[in-house]
């Protein structure tokens, strides 16, 4: 596939067309350096994962090992910094990929290659097979019992696009491959679930019939198909495609077309975009024009949406004096309580993140104006079809350029880069 179908192919273009030089370019251009050298500096670890969050100076305060063992602050590894690193680094590894690709530059290629190696590491740390961690405590292997579908879904997306258009050698191949057909297995065989480690046995699903799961299972199932060349996993992806069940009785096909849709709170582009890049992988790997033709109008569907947030940008002020505090100990370990179920870990979370707030507000602002918009600027990128990227560009250049990075404490602009780099292609 390579760079054919990540970069360059498109669904819709306009023969002879000129794209106009938008009027947040130039400041987009600038502010995306300073993004990208922040985001090394302060926010990706000794092993090549993203935190997070860090102060000004780059200073993480991580969990001991201890307290990874005993589930502090609690056992999903909510609110503390090594909270998303799978699926920060998966995600951003289609930003590291597509600037190695227009640099060519022998750093760039190292710093895909040391995200790449940060998820191998998540993938390694617990004698569960098939578990995927957050992130890793001091010691370089410590860590939370719980990882996520969330979590699980951009591992595989970050690992595929590095196989696919990264900078990889054979031996890294072998190991990469082998690390995605055994979780892929693992996760099958346990009916679509994530493993987790005792007492919680499992966490999160690509079963079912919602937008969070459809295209994730049938992703998956596709790459397998791809990598193995084993006959079962196409046969079960077309299968799959067509099956229907509750809540709405929608098959896995019209759910990929309809797009992504909010559920559980009024947006929320930041975990969303974990299976819009499914459905922009699957549009890449599939060869039927029909079912190509599905995801190409639910990524549509899913930039329309996305779209609607790039104006949250315009809300933040880097100057803003909100107080931000990464002593998560002390707002949410007065809290803790040992606990034995998922139920009882998110219960024990949902109230300490309330009690974070009180002692850092900056949070609620950078959720809200920074992770919302730079997120959906990303999702609108991983559409195919160039006349929509086209009239959305300046917004998403305005979302770019509205940061001064270097006063952002939680890592979660990343996401600027990988629409930065996919506009680049825009003739």
């Amino acid at each position: 596939m390579k760079r054919r179908s990540f970069l360059g192919s498109t669904l819709t273009t306009t023969a002879g067309a000129v794209f106009p030089f938008p009027a947040f370019a130039g400041d987009a251009e600038r502010r995306v350096e300073q993004a990208h050298t922040e985001i090394w500096r302060r926010f990706i670890d000794p092993y090549g994962i993203m935190v997070d969050f860090a102060d000004l100076n780059g200073k993480v305060n991580l969990p001991t090992p201890e307290e990874c063992r005993e589930g502090k602050p609690n056992a999903l590894g909510w609110f503390q910094p090594i909270e998303n690193g799978a699926m920060f680094n998966g995600m951003y590894m289609d930003a590291a990929v597509n600037r190695w690709w227009h640099t060519k530059s022998a750093d760039d290629a190292a710093k895909a290659r040391k995200l790449m190696e940060g998820l191998l590491l998540l993938n390694s740390i617990s004698d569960v097979k098939g578990f995927v961690g957050r992130g890793v405590s001091t010691d370089g292997k410590s860590h939370y019992p719980m990882g996520s579908n969330d979590q699980t879904m951009p591992w595989f997306f970050g690992l595929w696009r590095y196989l696919d258009a990264g900078p990889v050698t054979e031996e890294e191949r072998k190991r990469i491959v082998a690390k995605l057909v055994e979780t892929a297995e693992v996760i099958r065989d346990l009916g679509w679930q994530m493993p987790a480690e005792p007492p919680f046995s499992k966490r999160g699903t690509f079963a079912g019939f919602s937008f969070e799961s459809a295209p994730r299972m049938l992703f998956v199932a596709k790459l397998m198909g791809q990598l193995t060349k084993d006959a079962k996993w196409e046969l079960f992806y077309r299968r799959a495609l067509d099956e229907s069940g509750a809540p709405d009785n929608m098959s896995r096909r019209a759910i990929c077309e309809r797009g992504m849709v909010f559920t559980y709170a009024k947006t929320h582009n930041w975990t969303s975009c974990t299976t819009v890049c499914a459905l922009r992988g699957l549009w890449e790997m599939e060869t039927d024009p029909t079912i190509k033709e599905v995801y190409a109008k639910g990524l549509r569907a899913s930039a329309k949406l996305a779209a609607e947030s790039l104006p949250f940008a315009q809300q933040f002020d880097s100057k803003d004096p909100s107080v931000f505090s990464q002593d998560w100990r002390k707002a949410m370990m007065p809290l803790w309580k040992p606990q034995q179920t998922e139920v009882e870990a998110q219960k024990l979370a949902d109230a300490q993140v309330k009690e974070f707030l009180k002692i850092s507000p900056r949070r609620n602002k950078e959720t809200a104006f920074v992770r919302e918009p730079t997120a959906a600027a990303w999702i609108v990128t991983l559409c195919p079809d160039e006349a929509v990227l086209k009239h959305h560009a300046d917004a998403i250049y305005r979302v770019i350029a509205q940061y001064d990075y270097s006063q952002v404490y939680y890592s979660t602009f990343f996401w600027v880069e990988g629409a930065w780099w996919r506009l680049k292609d825009l003739k």
